[in-house]
């Protein structure tokens, strides 16, 4: 029996823990071969003895970094020849900082990370990904791509610029055999945190005061990894520009 993502290839970021090493890991049990993108040497190591290296390699980039994120495009096409699936699924928050406290310098890393890098990734990868007549991106945004009270201020402006750029790329590239799509996450069980080790007290008093007090529950990355799992495959063939929702129901609160 063929496996769900026999001969493809996966470029993930933010590979190294959480939603992208589920990801990595269940896609490579159904015949991917992965490239796990991480900032952190020893995450992408660990994963990559885990799945052997026959399913996995590994790459250390900073996404901050546009010549990084252009690198790990140009390697992966110059290693496996092609790029078939683009996670782009690093991300970083934001200390829950409201607008008139957030500094030029967090504003900066948050957006370079959690938008630009997946604009650079995908702005690289297309032209391969037309050149052979297919590919697939999938985004990771989250319930704060649709409101603003799920952190502070760069990460939500990130998030809705991450489904504006899914749904842009989808209308240009879905003729031409490209698929786009975003998950939209609610709370997953992961080490992302509030992005700073002293959060803003005033984001954090309305987190906890109107925002956390309506999760159903806290999710599990493996939940995850298998919707970006489906939306990735053939399966989901006609699948294009959705922002699909899995919160628990959070959203619906």
């Amino acid at each position: 029996m063929t496996a769900i993502l026999d001969g493809k290839v996966a470029v993930i970021t933010g590979a190294g823990s959480g939603v992208g090493r589920a990801m990595a890991e269940l896609f490579s049990t159904n015949g991917c071969e992965v490239v796990v993108v991480d900032v952190v040497p020893d995450r992408v190591d660990q994963v990559v003895e885990k799945i052997g290296s026959k399913r996995a390699s590994g790459m250390v980039k900073d996404l901050s970094n546009k010549n990084q994120v252009e690198q790990m495009v140009d390697e992966t096409c110059e290693a496996k020849g092609r790029i078939d699936i683009l996670c782009n699924n690093a991300g970083i928050m934001d200390g829950v900082v409201p607008v008139a406290d957030v500094s030029d310098e967090l504003w900066s890393k948050v957006m370079n990370i959690n938008l630009n890098a997946p604009f650079w990734a995908s702005r690289r990868a297309i032209p391969r990904m037309l050149k052979n007549g297919h590919g697939t991106i999938l985004n990771t945004a989250s319930v704060a791509s649709f409101s603003a009270g799920k952190s502070g201020v760069a990460y939500t402006v990130s998030k809705h610029g991450l489904v504006g750029l899914t749904k842009s790329i989808a209308v240009f590239y879905g003729s031409s055999g490209i698929r786009c799509n975003a998950m939209v996450l609610g709370a997953v069980n992961t080490a992302i945190g509030f992005g700073s080790a002293t959060p803003s007290p005033q984001g954090v008093d309305l987190l906890m005061k109107k925002t956390f007090p309506a999760i159903p529950r806290v999710a599990e990355p493996i939940e995850i990894a298998r919707l970006a799992l489906f939306l990735v495959s053939d399966d989901a063939s006609y699948v294009n520009g959705s922002c699909v929702v899995i919160d628990g129901g959070w959203s619906a609160f």
